[in-house]
């Protein structure tokens, strides 16, 4: 399809889900042999994709519709939408089943308990990337440069930290850190959350830091270069991440994913409408 844009595989149905625009739709396709299964038409397009949980469902921050849409897998039913504000940029769920939802213009956070938002921070000016660990969620605002850190039981902020000269993304890993993609800054940002929210490391990485997805398998981030169309490899497991071989991709790689069940990467070439699969 063309323009794609967020993506995300499902260890458990061994299904990817792609983002793809003119028309709008989910694209689902085999993380095994890169077939296509379906097309899910959509209201509007997207950006971003998460899993609510292995399984599924997917969690589609629909921009064009002011909605956060649950798609299930692996047959691609909308089993939920809701309005959640202006352009939805990305949803993540936390450990107790709320979902927060970043709307980017429409300067708010969301929390979603089923199919009814029962509560919106409007702390924030620009909100972009989001993450959960357990059921707190670091939240990043591109205007401020700052995370946020949020209570997803009580319905609380509980930090806000610095994140870098120009931070667009963050995902989770499997020690409850949280790693920040400062594009602007040229770096990853690590962060923990317990006891006391706070910054722990910073690792350089020129090229213009994009596109992030996390392996907990072999506890590695992947980080995509957009001024190098490049994706390259963060070793976490030692006590100081670890920089692999940068591997080459195609032209504007905005968003990667990861199978945790192979290692097998699935970037998205938004400039020439593909979906490249690389064996790293």
């Amino acid at each position: 399809g063309a323009a794609p844009e967020g993506v995300v595989v499902d260890p458990q149905t061994h299904v990817v889900a792609v983002g793809v625009r003119d028309p709008a739709a989910l694209t689902l396709l085999d993380a095994t042999t890169g077939a296509v299964l379906r097309k899910v038409a959509l209201p509007g397009a997207l950006r971003h994709l998460q899993l609510a949980g292995p399984g599924g469902p997917v969690l589609v921050p629909d921009e064009g519709s002011n909605r956060l849409l649950r798609v299930a897998l692996p047959g691609g039913e909308i089993t939920s939408q809701v309005v959640t504000g202006v352009v939805p940029h990305d949803a993540t769920q936390a450990a107790n089943g709320t979902v927060f939802v970043a709307n980017e213009l429409g300067h708010t956070v969301v929390a979603v308990r089923g199919d009814q938002v029962v509560h919106t921070f409007t702390d924030v000016t620009q909100p972009a990337g989001a993450a959960a660990v357990g059921d707190l969620v670091g939240l990043l605002d591109v205007r401020e440069n700052t995370l946020t850190i949020y209570d997803a039981q009580r319905l609380q902020r509980v930090a806000e930290l610095p994140a870098g000269a120009g931070p667009t993304h963050v995902v989770a890993d499997k020690r409850g850190h949280l790693a920040v993609i400062d594009t602007r800054g040229g770096a990853v940002l690590l962060y923990e959350l317990s006891p006391k929210p706070r910054q722990i490391g910073r690792v350089e990485l020129p090229g213009t830091p994009y596109g992030v997805a996390y392996d907990p398998v072999r506890d590695r981030l992947w980080v995509t270069l957009t001024a190098l169309n490049e994706v390259i490899g963060l070793n976490l497991n030692a006590s100081t991440p670890v920089l692999a071989t940068p591997l080459p991709t195609v032209r504007q790689p905005n968003t990667v994913a990861v199978d945790s069940t192979t290692g097998r990467l699935f970037v998205t070439g938004t400039a020439e409408g593909v979906l490249e699969i690389i064996e790293p």
